[in-house]
């Protein structure tokens, strides 16, 4: 009876501990990184929102979806501040990540997402934007162009996901994103992982590229450590194959201008298992196929990603001034 006092106390004061190191990990992280634009109040939901560029008629609207894991930070560090000469960016956090709401318990779906990012695009004015999606939010852009088609004019997608595929969810999926096992990894990953090591996985993502030295700093690891972040990124990982399962027989619903950029070195989402077939699916759709690229060509071939953004914006009829 003694023994399993003290083992019983040894926990609860672990536990204690524990949940003290996440509090103050998440903590720092949100005053080392916090949101760079503006919280919009979108149906009672906030909605972290940073826009850049001109504020003229003639500047066509654009609008980027990060992906899994990350934030506006994502694009604020090269991508949204080249664009922003002639485009007016609005990028925002995807619900539940960065300094966005969750809009419910159980990770929020693609189409969810879409239907609060295009009603946070017209609050700003963007009636009609340009949408770009890297890898999981070119899903989300893809649940806005087939549900909302009235609200976009054009259509980019980067290394995005958009057909059913086999290979089972990683084990780390499935551990975070477990109902009972979820909640008791979680508070464990924010209270010991350190920022480090979530920077060191960035050499996987960007291979066989490399981020900028100064990329991992500037985007926040310890933002996506944070419980609620955890959480929430590992329900939308479980939850996006059959959100795609159903989405993909409406594709061939999208009437307007689609061009999509992809690696053929990507080992994230595969070219031929996603790309090329959408290619077909879509009447009009362009692909550009990046040879030797990975997974994150808006950092290592901007160049290529700003040339797809300009081809759908002249597609759509919008202004471009030079």
């Amino acid at each position: 009876m003694k023994l399993a006092l003290i083992v019983l106390a040894l926990i609860v004061i672990f536990a204690g501990v524990t949940l003290w190191k996440a509090r103050a990990h998440e903590a720092h992280a949100e005053a080392s990184h916090p949101p760079e634009g503006r919280i919009l109040t979108v149906d009672g939901h906030r909605v972290h929102a940073v826009v850049m560029g001109p504020d003229r008629a003639d500047a066509p609207d654009l609008v980027l979806i990060h992906g899994l894991s990350g934030n506006t930070r994502d694009f604020t560090h090269s991508l949204a501040p080249a664009l922003a000469t002639r485009y007016r960016v609005i990028v925002f956090d995807r619900p539940g990540l960065g300094h966005s709401e969750r809009i419910d318990r159980t990770g929020a779906t693609i189409v969810q997402q879409a239907d609060l990012l295009s009603r946070a695009a017209r609050q700003l004015g963007a009636q009609r934007p340009i949408v770009l999606g890297h890898s999981y939010g070119g899903a989300v852009a893809l649940a806005w162009a087939v549900h909302q088609p009235e609200n976009l004019s054009g259509l980019v997608l980067v290394s995005a996901p958009s057909q059913p595929w086999q290979r089972d969810l990683s084990w780390y999926y499935r551990l975070t994103s477990h109902p009972i096992l979820g909640p008791i990894v979680i508070p464990l990953i924010t209270a010991y992982v350190r920022d480090s090591r979530v920077s060191a996985m960035l050499d996987a993502i960007f291979a066989p590229q490399a981020p900028d030295p100064d990329y991992a700093a500037h985007v926040g690891a310890g933002l996506t450590l944070r419980r609620e972040t955890l959480r929430t990124n590992a329900l939308q990982r479980a939850n996006l194959l059959a959100e795609i399962t159903a989405l993909q027989p409406h594709y061939h619903r999208i009437d307007l201008p689609v061009e999509s950029v992809h690696g053929t070195a990507d080992t994230t989402v595969g070219l031929d298992i996603h790309a090329v077939p959408l290619e077909q699916q879509i009447d009009g759709a362009r692909l550009t196929r990046l040879d030797g690229i990975g997974h994150m060509p808006h950092h290592v071939a901007r160049s290529e990603v700003i040339a797809a953004i300009d081809r759908a914006a002249a597609r759509a009829g919008a202004g471009q001034q030079e």
